[in-house]
């Protein structure tokens, strides 16, 4: 068994392709709209579906917010260096939410925002 994706709602599909592909640099895998359902589920990640875990993002039309509540925590990415990859973000119009620091005792970590708000931790992997 290994974990295939984790879906999380959007409100705004556009910018969360974005965030996720620009300023992340995920890669777009798939997209679908679903008419009649009225949906577009877009596929993102690293890597191919076949190798890792992605994240799918679902945008059903005509719903621009969600209430993220209290059981999400967020998404965590390995980083190289922690500082350059903030800075990136922070470059493209990201939003650094906390970070860069040290967590743990030796373990660099920061979080990021996409565009609804949520959580998306980088951990600096030496």
């Amino acid at each position: 068994m290994r974990i295939l994706h984790t879906m999380i709602r959007v409100g705004d599909l556009e910018k969360s392709l974005a965030f996720y592909t620009e300023v992340l640099g995920m890669r777009l895998l798939r997209r679908k709209d679903y008419p009649e359902g009225k949906y577009t589920l877009a596929f993102v990640g690293y890597g191919p579906e076949s190798e890792g875990a992605v994240l799918e993002l679902t945008y059903n039309w005509g719903v621009e917010k969600y209430e993220l509540g209290g059981g999400y925590g967020h998404v965590a990415i390995a980083v190289d260096d922690i500082q350059r990859a903030c800075a990136g973000v922070a470059a493209k119009g990201g939003k650094v939410a906390y970070g860069p620091a040290i967590h743990g005792g030796s373990t660099w970590i920061a979080f990021v925002e996409d565009p609804d708000g949520y959580k998306v931790e980088f951990i600096e992997r030496k």
